[in-house]
């Protein structure tokens, strides 16, 4: 795929240049030549012979920036000033701060929030633990939590460069379900100390979200939290992800007219992602799946199953197909890839069955040019937000999460992420169906509250008899499973 500008990659120029408005078109002429977009021009100071404008510009890159710049230079009578790029100005300072929620004016606001006052409340709190969640932040806080083994399609950069990102999930949780998050970057490896640390802060919080941890790891880490915390542990590259996988293909086989249960499906990647969509899609009533990954399709007769691979190909594969992604792809009516860049062609997507359904989700390539999908499938949904469909996690983790505080669970189960995904799904009504709207966009306000409300209610109905989702496949030790 040819990059193309984006907001993430703008810049604003600060420009001098002559009053009048052939400097200007020659300007904007510029960067359109050079494959930029101008999408802002706001005047800082001007006089009768010239003027200072910033100019806001999307590009596709850091060089494509630079080069842009560099074309801007040539223009003879236009003075260049400062360049300064957005996203890097979006984050300085960074981007959360704690502010009190009740005034600190005089002495008596000192005493009610801090001593003597508060030390009435502290022993309340020592008298009936439960009182922490109505008289203190626990009620609503959780922690994003990661060691930056994985951050986003980055790789292990450490807990110091996962500060960015964590700050960003943290964000995220206040503007969708007004959850106050904190980013927790742990610099440690080792899944003992990840879990010893996470429990040992674990009484200032309502719940856990994992992020951006490296598998087989995570599952462990997961698997080991859930049952040692009463609060709920979630990882959102594994369930936040499933969920909006399920709804979107819930609402994209309402377009194509097919039944989950009958329909072919294959899933490219068996990590974190690929391992919990597979399990939401099998509770979802879906039976006839494929996975394959680095290695090709994953079957019971393949030599060297390690970790969660003998699960996998012990519940999916039903017909028996052997070979590479491109053998188990023709003739599917669905392909879901959370898995890895241009693995696949046109030719691929044309031996799909008629009306198929491609989700490439690979982030920033998906596993086909979706473009070029669109020519063969019927719907097409990515990871991106440059094109229809989008299937972002936003949409699911802080509705999930505010309906878990709300029902003050201690954990959760698969028939409360089929209740977010059918919920996310209804979002969209059936007089809104198309095939280039099959999910809701991350802003559409009724997201967040249809997904709180239905994980709520299950929570509630199956409160103090919840199957943990860590029951439906065999925990990890040592990257091994143990029955």
């Amino acid at each position: 795929m040819t990059p193309q500008p984006s907001v993430s990659y703008s810049i604003t120029i600060r420009l001098e240049f002559a009053a009048n408005s052939a400097a200007i078109s020659d300007i904007t002429g510029t960067i359109e030549k050079m494959g930029g977009s101008v999408t802002a021009l706001d005047v800082n100071a001007s006089g009768p012979e010239r003027m200072r404008v910033d100019m806001t510009v999307l590009t596709a890159g850091h060089d494509h920036a630079m080069s842009v710049v560099e074309a801007l230079k040539g223009i003879e009578s236009v003075e260049l000033g400062k360049v300064s790029d957005r996203t890097f100005l979006a984050h300085l300072g960074g981007k959360l701060e704690v502010k009190s929620k009740h005034p600190i004016r005089h002495r008596d606001d000192l005493s009610l929030v801090y001593t003597p006052g508060v030390a009435r409340v502290v022993k309340a709190i020592a008298e009936t633990p439960s009182d922490a969640r109505r008289l203190t932040i626990k009620r609503n806080t959780v922690a994003v939590v990661t060691d930056g083994s994985a951050i986003l399609g980055l790789g292990d950069l450490g807990p110091l460069a996962a500060l960015p990102v964590m700050e960003g999930k943290a964000a995220l949780f206040k503007r969708f379900a007004d959850i106050d998050a904190f980013p927790i970057c742990l610099d440690a490896t080792e899944v003992d100390d990840i879990v010893a640390h996470v429990k040992a802060i674990a009484p200032v919080f309502a719940g856990i979200n994992l992020e951006d941890i490296s598998a087989p790891r995570c599952f462990e880490i997961e698997d080991r939290l859930r049952q040692e915390l009463d609060i709920p542990v979630f990882h959102d590259d594994q369930h936040g992800t499933a969920v909006c996988v399920v709804s979107a293909l819930r609402n994209a086989l309402r377009v194509v007219e097919k039944d989950i249960r009958t329909v072919r499906i294959v899933l490219s990647g068996a990590g974190a992602a690929g391992t919990a969509i597979l399990r939401l899609l099998k509770a979802a009533g879906a039976e006839d799946i494929v996975v394959a990954d680095i290695d090709g399709v994953i079957h019971s007769g393949r030599k060297n199953l390690t970790g969660r691979l003998p699960w996998i190909a012990g519940v999916t594969n039903p017909r028996g197909i052997t070979g590479t992604l491109k053998d188990a792809v023709k003739d599917a009516d669905v392909f879901i890839g959370v898995s890895a860049a241009n693995i696949l062609d046109e030719d691929d997507i044309a031996a799909m069955a008629d009306r198929s359904v491609v989700f490439a989700m690979a982030n920033p390539e998906p596993e086909i040019d979706p473009v070029i999908a669109a020519r063969h499938a019927e719907v097409v949904a990515t990871g991106r937000s440059d094109f229809a469909n989008q299937i972002n996690n936003v949409l699911a983790f802080p509705g999930v999460f505010r309906g878990l505080l709300d029902a003050r669970a201690k954990n959760f189960s698969d028939r409360m992420l089929l209740a977010a995904a059918e919920a996310l799904a209804d979002v969209v009504s059936p007089e809104e169906l198309n095939p280039n709207y099959i999910i809701p966009s991350v802003f559409n306000e009724r997201v967040t509250s249809a997904v709180a409300d239905a994980v709520e209610q299950q929570a509630r109905e199956e409160m103090g008899t919840v199957d943990t989702i860590t029951g439906a496949i065999p925990a990890i030790k040592g990257g091994e499973i143990h029955l």
